[in-house]
């Protein structure tokens, strides 16, 4: 059952999909209403799950689940990739890549591979102080208040030594 993102409680499960480019307005719209039927339709062992979805700077989708109700099970999961991966293709749009590191520079949000953001740090392009988006947030008391943070205060930390 497809509930607004911020009615989810802050123990709700959340996954975040980056992109490795912006989205248009036309294709936020496209989404935005695929994941509003993915969302209504979406269950775990025929048991309705309560979910809900937050876009952010036209470029990632985080889709938060309420476990309270509903747990999502291995099956579910797997849906949730393939609509991801279904996206991906239509769209074509890199969201699954966990080796890609979003970062702010002023308020244009930048895209590097991994190896390139090693690069950046070591040759101080990037600092402590550079606001990265730390995907790996488990839930949405930790996606609204440490998803977007201070490289210092990141696993990314570990390329500014």
């Amino acid at each position: 059952m497809l509930v607004p993102f911020e009615n989810l409680p802050d123990s709700a499960r959340v996954w975040v999909y980056q992109a490795n480019r912006s989205f248009t307005q036309d294709e936020l719209e496209e989404i935005k209403a695929r994941l509003d039927k993915f969302l209504t339709q979406w269950t775990a062992h025929g048991a309705q799950l309560n979910a809900g979805y937050d876009i952010k700077y036209k470029r990632f989708i985080t889709i938060g689940l309420d476990q309270q109700v509903n747990l999502a099970s291995g099956c579910s999961i797997d849906t949730q990739v393939n609509f991801i991966q279904q996206l991906e293709k239509d769209y074509n749009v890199d969201l699954l890549d966990k080796m890609n590191v979003s970062y702010k520079q002023g308020e244009f949000v930048a895209h590097k591979t991994l190896i390139d953001f090693r690069k950046m740090a070591k040759n101080k392009a990037v600092s402590p102080n550079t606001i990265v988006f730390n995907n790996l947030v488990n839930n949405k008391a930790e996606y609204l208040n440490n998803w977007e943070v201070p490289a210092s205060e990141s696993w990314h930390s570990r390329f500014l030594k």
